[in-house]
């Protein structure tokens, strides 16, 4: 199926399709199941970028001469 969505669910730690358990104990959605299983990296890998980000813009920060 073309528009198909997938999901990762973190009670089971189980790929599941749209139909299944709630929410909030989900993350997605996917566009296919190989996505959906790579879940877990996907969330740390974004977490880990934001993160860069916010040192970098913190460490930018910085540099400002207080007295401006």
């Amino acid at each position: 199926m073309e528009n198909e969505q997938w999901f990762y669910c973190l009670k089971h730690g189980t790929v599941e399709p749209a139909e299944g358990c709630r929410a909030a104990d989900r993350l997605g959605p996917y566009p296919d199941r190989e996505t959906a299983g790579r879940a877990l990296d996907i969330a740390r890998e974004r977490t880990e970028a934001a993160d860069r980000a916010d040192r970098e813009w913190a460490e930018k920060g910085s540099d400002r001469d207080p007295n401006r």
